[in-house]
């Protein structure tokens, strides 16, 4: 299992807007191959600032599987227009400390 994390920044006053589009989006990337769980957690200290985290089954899922869909572009389309800067898309993996 991989973890995807993105800090995301919306831009000034679309927040309530953006929160409604990606409750909307939430539908596709829950519906693609290799799919695990997600979850978008709004920043307490920074007004517009969120962080999204979604568990994939492996990388391929996300980079290849999602990002190269046709479902990809309606996320896109949904999504993109609210992020100013364009969010940074980092890929974890968890370390066995026993």
């Amino acid at each position: 299992m991989i973890l995807e994390a993105v800090m995301l920044q919306v831009k000034q006053g679309m927040e309530e807007e953006y929160e409604a589009a990606f409750y909307k989006a939430s539908k596709i990337i829950s519906s693609m191959k290799g799919y695990i769980s997600h979850e978008l957690q709004r920043c307490m200290e920074v007004k517009g600032k969120y962080l999204l985290l979604v568990k994939w089954e492996s990388l391929e899922d996300h980079t290849v599987g999602f990002r190269q869909s046709i479902e990809y572009q309606a996320w896109k389309e949904q999504l993109h227009h609210f992020y100013d800067p364009f969010p940074i898309v980092e890929h974890f993996k968890s370390v066995n400390l026993s």
